[in-house]
């Protein structure tokens, strides 16, 4: 399982994870987290979001076109591995909101 951390402006939001067999993600906010929700989508709750593909809000951030081809060619990434252009690009995302992996 990968997990992530979401950050907003600097300040710990929640974790995104991903199962075992890449099936289902998980993002649910940590209960210290009192800022704006990451997304107009994802309201602050309590409760996990899940789903069953890959969340929307996180596929709208990662790249496309040549700069797509450009990191799946470069670090030897599976189109389909959308975690994994995640956890790359995610510390350099255009917005108020950075992913960085969760060792």
């Amino acid at each position: 399982m990968r997990t992530a951390k979401v950050f907003f402006q600097s300040m710990l939001a929640g974790y995104l994870q991903e199962s075992e067999d890449g099936r289902e993600y998980r993002f649910e906010y940590t209960p210290e987290y009192t800022g704006p929700p990451i997304s107009l989508t994802m309201a602050v709750r309590t409760e996990a979001y899940v789903f069953e593909e890959f969340p929307p809000f996180f596929d709208g951030v990662l790249p496309e076109g040549a700069q797509l081809e450009a990191l799946l060619r470069l670090h030897k990434l599976d189109r389909e591995d959308k975690f994994g252009q995640l956890l790359l690009i995610g510390a350099d995302t255009v917005g108020a909101v950075t992913i960085i992996e969760a060792l």
